[in-house]
């Protein structure tokens, strides 16, 4: 489902997976710890807020480091 038009500043699920490197499901679960936030879309078809997932990638880019 790539070729959904969304807005400027938000991703799909596809290129969230893409940016944290982890699966969907994977995402589903930050979503339900409340790590990360749906910003939009639909139930099937969520967003995230470009802001929430680079923060998210840099701090589990950081607890890998440590």
């Amino acid at each position: 489902m790539e070729s959904q038009i969304i807005r400027p500043g938000y991703l799909t699920a596809h290129q969230t997976v893409r940016v944290l490197g982890i699966s969907l499901g994977g995402v589903r679960l930050l979503v339900h710890r409340g790590q990360l936030h749906r910003a939009g879309g639909s139930p099937r078809q969520p967003w995230y807020a470009v802001d929430g997932v680079t923060a998210l990638a840099a701090k589990r880019a950081g607890k890998a480091a440590a």
